[in-house]
């Protein structure tokens, strides 16, 4: 089995909204994947699905070689799940806890748990209910990394940390991903966390488009020019050539895949008096936002 997860011709609806339909794609295993897209496009509904919350209409999950909806106890202890808001027990405490999930990990690994909630100078008698969010958000965290799972599914890990949090988070996370044999399957709101982190990309649309590539393949090829409009000239817009058109630091700009010669020829032949002027450095946010627009 190559692939940690594979999904194949899914298609899911909520009453009259469509959410996906012919959905295809796989997560290699021992990659780190980020599943980026706007909010409502269904990464979190894909999550569920993943996980057998929810069954799709159509199309079929699997994940570590298993039916998603028929998924065994032991493939879920392999599995280490963030969901929605690093939900925990709040009425137990952080020694509680751990006990209480010890039980269902064969490859449990306390130590992992003690190290990121000890960093909160807590006692372990402390309940998770009289906790800040951000603090609550350490202690999941660190329950998943004491799982030693094969696969993580971290749907949106930042939530509740802040800046100094994330990156220990990141640091953990990468440690993690250096001992071998892990795949990490993720989507966060805080893209530039995924500049150092990830090695392939997934940008899903509404209705389910999805482009899948590696990490360095976008940030080689998807480029952002400056471009100049004479008085008379129709403006270029989206199309087999362009990907976007929008106003990046006050100037109007294009976003494309193609190589600047092929661009500047289509230019030439569909939108004449347009110019090409200088590229635009991006960070990966930047390169996110103008692919998939500010709205």
């Amino acid at each position: 089995m190559s692939a940690a997860i594979e999904v194949e011709n899914l298609t899911h609806r909520y009453g009259e909204r469509l959410i996906y339909e012919g959905l295809s794609f796989e997560v290699p295993k021992n990659r780190v994947v980020a599943l980026l897209g706007k909010n409502g496009v269904g990464k979190t509904t894909l999550i569920k699905i993943l996980m057998g919350f929810l069954r799709p209409q159509g199309g079929r999950c699997k994940v570590l070689g298993e039916e998603s909806h028929r998924l065994s106890p032991s493939t879920r202890a392999r599995i280490g799940l963030l969901f929605e808001g690093h939900l925990a027990y709040e009425m137990m405490t952080i020694a509680e806890i751990e006990a209480f999930y010890r039980a269902f990990y064969p490859n449990w690994r306390r130590e992992l748990y003690y190290d990121l909630v000890d960093r909160l100078a807590l006692p372990y008698s402390h309940r998770i209910g009289n906790m800040s969010c951000g603090q609550r958000s350490q202690v999941v965290l660190g329950l998943i990394f004491a799982q030693s799972p094969e696969l993580m599914i971290l749907d949106d890990y930042s939530m509740g940390l802040d800046a100094g949090y994330r990156r220990l988070f990141l640091d953990y996370l990468q440690n993690f991903i250096d001992e071998g044999d892990k795949t990490v399957f993720v989507t966060s709101h805080v893209v530039q966390d995924m500049e150092q982190l990830v090695d392939d990309v997934m940008f899903l649309q509404r209705g389910g488009a999805l482009m899948q590539m590696t990490l360095e393949d976008f940030r080689n090829d998807f480029r952002c020019y400056r471009f100049a409009l004479e008085a008379t000239a129709e403006a270029p817009v989206q199309d087999a050539f362009i990907a976007n058109v929008d106003v990046f630091a006050r100037q109007p700009c294009l976003y494309s895949f193609a190589p600047v010669d092929l661009l500047e020829r289509h230019l030439a032949e569909h939108y004449p008096g347009v110019r090409l002027c200088d590229e635009v450095p991006m960070t990966l946010e930047d390169a996110f936002i103008g692919l998939t627009g500010k709205y």
